[in-house]
């Protein structure tokens, strides 16, 4: 007997991330786009974990849209293995003596 199988994905590797359907990544970026894009409105900057590349250039991908929406650059950097910083112009990380932004909170 042949079964046909509907909306059926290969998962990843043991341990990894599922991918994000089309419709659920849409919604992360959007919601996304309005919380940091409130935060980042209020004090300038905001700080994110992103761990893997997909949330990094989902990350990416938001200070894009928060950049054409508001007519002012929204910059974007790691600040280290586990979080990105959106920041607007004059709000970046301040520098220290060894060209390093100080953290005030863990990974």
């Amino acid at each position: 007997m042949v079964r046909e199988l509907y909306n059926v994905r290969t998962l990843p590797p043991e341990g990894g991330p599922t991918p994000l359907t089309e419709d659920e990544e849409r919604r992360a970026r959007a919601v996304l786009f309005g919380d940091l894009g409130a935060v980042i409105a209020e004090r300038g900057w905001v700080r994110f974990p992103a761990y893997s590349p997909e949330e990094r250039r989902r990350l990416v991908d938001v200070a894009r849209r928060l950049s054409a929406h508001w007519g002012q650059e929204v910059f974007v950097g790691a600040e280290d293995q586990c979080a990105m910083r959106l920041h607007l112009a004059g709000h970046g990380p301040a520098p220290r003596e060894n060209g390093l932004a100080e953290r005030t909170d863990g990974c």
